[in-house]
């Protein structure tokens, strides 16, 4: 049986660009009044959720070796305090133009790679560690990102279903 390395890696990356075209599609058809609400009473607001996932996949490019994050400080904002924290935080059309620059970084990393680097360790695990948990790779830290990303797609969808009831 002829090695199956590509195509598993095709249908991951498959997964991964359609979850991010759904979330950006999303996120354009919604107004920067919409992304500053929160997705329910007393929950998350979309453009912390945008941030949230921003910091995430900036977090993706040391992770897999592809350089440092572009917005380190989203982590503190967006990932370590909740949304209501007091914190101050950029404005709604700063964070969907980081999202964008960090997802356009990371795509043109990713279109790089072949399909045996994704199956490589990533910067959080050891060597030792990674010789007795080979999934520990970069294609799983992916998957796990690309899942991640349709649970926050499906909170934000709330507000487009608002909009739509209006």
């Amino acid at each position: 049986m002829e090695d199956q390395t590509p195509l598993f890696v095709k249908m991951a990356l498959d997964g991964w660009n359609a979850q991010n075209k759904r979330l950006n599609d999303l996120v354009n058809q919604l107004s920067d009044e919409q992304l500053a609400a929160e997705t329910a009473p007393g929950r998350n607001s979309g453009v912390y959720l945008i941030g949230h996932l921003a910091a995430v996949n900036d977090a993706l490019l040391p992770l897999l070796g592809f350089g440092q994050r572009l917005y380190p400080e989203y982590e503190t904002i967006f990932l370590r305090n909740p949304d209501k924290s007091g914190l101050a935080k950029p404005g709604v059309a700063e964070v969907r133009a980081a999202s964008a620059k960090i997802d356009a970084e990371l795509n043109a990393h990713i279109a790089k790679m072949q399909p045996a680097d994704w199956f490589t360790k990533h910067a959080s695990v050891s060597a030792e560690d990674f010789a007795k948990e080979p999934h520990r790779n970069k294609l799983n830290v992916l998957l796990g990102r690309t899942t991640h990303m349709g649970y926050h797609h499906g909170q934000i969808a709330y507000l487009a279903a608002v909009k739509d009831a209006d």
